[in-house]
């Protein structure tokens, strides 16, 4: 009894321990989840290659596990996927987050990145002279002639009789009339036309000060005009956003900014299709990712029409993600750091920056 006793305690074990290693055999490959972001993740065909790739690489050198990529059309996507343990983890450029802690685990940040901006690139220079040569600033030349013109007639009316030498009658004496208004309010003063009469020096004295006043707000509000336009054109906060059409990736920790700020945004499936929206409208900006902007406009060839700001909304860390209480967390992370101080991974940075 106590023999048989024996064998069903050895077969159980046996089992117990087949078991395992079955077990251990299935979660030997590891599903890597990924999705485009150059210059981190990037499809060439079928296969990937990027700096994250390459820190994978470098990772799996000591970790020596097999490992399948499996691709997502998105990042939204992606982010679900590990958040329901679809995927073992992911090696794309994702920043931790406070919403994102709460959702996943995260390893050692292996790149130090910024909350970027973009939009177009035209000239400082471009964007004053079409601020200043607006409808505006026609308008009110339009209404300054006016104003030249009926200082100019009524200085003649008083002086086409007895001064007709320098105002003559007719439409002659008229244009004389407003060339004359002309030079006194710009202060040339070449004396060839001069009122005598009483009524025409009454005219020309009021003319005088009221020129002097109007080309010091004429001056002025070009000034404002530049200083304005400069001010507008200066993103230094978040809140500075306010004033332009923002684009951000759907699910990006720029979306998770700009909403703890309330800047209203469109929401986007990638950075290229920013790119283009930034094409359309001069008011529009991207916000996403600094390397990412700045990689994707260089490989469009799109430098002279977009530009990514040197001013930054916030620093980013971007990390290796994994589920919730993944055992995988553990054993990654000190190679992952150990990784991190080696000259290899240096060189690599340099190479994708």
């Amino acid at each position: 009894m106590n023999k048989i006793y024996l064998l069903f305690i050895f077969f159980i074990i046996c089992s117990t321990s087949k078991a395992q290693d079955s077990l251990e055999i299935t979660q030997e490959k590891i599903i890597i989840g990924l999705t485009e972001a150059p210059p981190f993740v990037m499809k060439n065909g079928g296969d990937f290659s990027g700096l994250s790739i390459e820190s994978w690489k470098l990772v799996n050198k000591q970790l020596d596990t097999e490992y399948e990529f499996r691709e997502f059309p998105n990042l939204e996507s992606l982010l679900q996927a590990l958040e329901q343990g679809s995927v073992d983890l992911s090696i794309n450029p994702i920043t931790v987050t406070d919403q994102r802690m709460q959702r996943m685990d995260f390893s050692q940040p292996y790149f130090i990145s910024y909350t970027g901006i973009a939009r177009q690139s035209g000239s400082s220079v471009w964007r004053y002279l079409s601020n200043i040569f607006s409808w505006n600033f026609f308008s009110a030349i339009l209404i300054l002639v006016g104003v030249i013109f009926i200082f100019g007639l009524l200085v003649w009316i008083f002086e086409r009789k007895k001064n007709k030498e320098e105002f003559g009658p007719g439409a002659k004496g008229i244009l004389q009339g407003f060339w004359w208004s002309a030079v006194t309010m710009t202060t040339v003063g070449y004396g060839d036309k001069s009122p005598r009469t009483f009524g025409g020096r009454f005219i020309g004295f009021i003319w005088m000060f009221m020129a002097i006043i109007m080309i010091s707000t004429l001056t002025a509000g070009i000034a404002s005009s530049l200083t304005v336009q400069n001010i507008q054109d200066d993103i230094a906060s978040v809140k500075d956003l306010e004033r332009f059409n923002v684009y951000t990736v759907k699910s990006s920790s720029a979306q998770e900014l700009l909403e703890q700020y309330g800047i209203n945004s469109s929401k986007i499936s990638s950075a290229d299709e920013g790119l283009e929206a930034l094409l359309e409208n001069d008011n529009n900006v991207l916000v996403y990712d600094k390397p990412i902007l700045s990689y994707r406009i260089e490989e469009k060839g799109l430098e002279e029409e977009l530009a990514v700001l040197e001013n930054t909304l916030k620093k980013d860390y971007y990390s290796y993600s994994f589920p919730h209480n993944s055992d995988l967390l553990d054993k990654i992370n000190p190679i992952l750091i150990g990784t991190l101080k080696s000259m290899e991974w240096n060189s690599l940075v340099a190479e994708y920056k």
